[in-house]
């Protein structure tokens, strides 16, 4: 019996593209038996699983330019550059109310992807219940230099992406046989190395071993990709990516670059409508 993962890495800004491929999967009611998600991607994963049709891209781009939503302000005052409270508190639960009830109701398991400062490695956290749980999605989130670090139930933890941007592996060891995977840079891209590594090594000095996973966070990442590439060639993957180099930063808060990406994402899936249920059924 088929399995079916889905694997959605993160980008920032750029995690808009997969809000767009999420909200077909959602018009089309393509339904999954695992998630994996890992910092932006697990935010847009949150509505696909709560079946509101464009609130990932509504939540993106109504509150772009508030100052408390995404700013150099915020990172001052509040050590991060994107607003914590006003995204994981504010907005689910008085500006644009997540609809729990549904989530919950969801028959897929639903897994983000967060790094532990003290290992370097990365944790896997099934989220049963969003109310509760929502912090470990937050530390998924958490960009290192640009994110506080998210102590939670003894973990100090950090974005996912700096250990495992594209958890394929997990899927295919938690059984999935086929996945789908959602990334958000053209075929053509490679990780190159991380710039600034002076300050990243200053910052986390009391965390070595997290020093040590951004520094190679280049070479795992582009482990995952050459991994994803031959499983595509296989056809045991099937893969939804930009079709040409993405030109939306991290940060971005560009309306119309955003909106763009986001209905690329949405006509991508749709062009692959067929193919993805040829898959799924295979």
């Amino acid at each position: 019996m088929n399995k079916i993962g889905l694997i959605l890495e993160g980008g920032g800004m750029r995690g808009i593209y997969t809000a767009g491929v999420l909200d077909f999967f959602i018009d089309k009611n393509i339904e999954v038996d695992l998630v994996v998600g890992v910092s932006a991607g697990g935010c847009h994963a949150a509505s696909y699983l709560s079946k509101q049709y464009k609130r990932a891209f509504r939540t993106n781009i109504d509150y772009l330019h508030d100052k408390e939503y995404l700013s150099f302000r915020n990172l001052i005052k509040t050590g991060s550059i994107f607003g914590m409270d006003l995204m994981f508190n504010k907005i689910p639960n008085e500006l644009y109310p997540y609809d729990y009830e549904t989530f919950n109701k969801s028959q897929s398991k639903f897994t983000v992807v967060a790094t532990n400062c003290e290992t370097g490695k990365a944790e896997y956290f099934q989220l049963k219940d969003m109310k509760k749980d929502i912090m470990y999605l937050q530390a998924s989130c958490s960009i290192p230099m640009f994110a506080n670090i998210v102590e939670i139930d003894g973990y100090k933890l950090v974005d996912g992406g700096v250990s495992d941007s594209i958890p394929i592996e997990y899927a295919l060891n938690q059984g999935c046989n086929k996945n789908i995977v959602i990334l958000t840079r053209d075929k053509t891209y490679v990780k190159s190395k991380v710039k600034f590594l002076s300050l990243v090594k200053r910052k986390y000095k009391k965390y070595p071993k997290l020093v040590k996973s951004i520094e190679n966070r280049h070479l795992n990442y582009n482990k995952s990709l050459n991994l994803v590439k031959s499983l595509e060639e296989k056809e045991e993957v099937f893969v939804i990516r930009p079709k040409s180099p993405v030109k939306v930063s991290q940060v971005e808060k560009n309306k119309d670059k955003l909106i763009a990406l986001y209905h690329d994402g949405y006509n991508d899936a749709k062009d692959s409508y067929e193919k993805i249920i040829k898959f799924i059924n295979k």
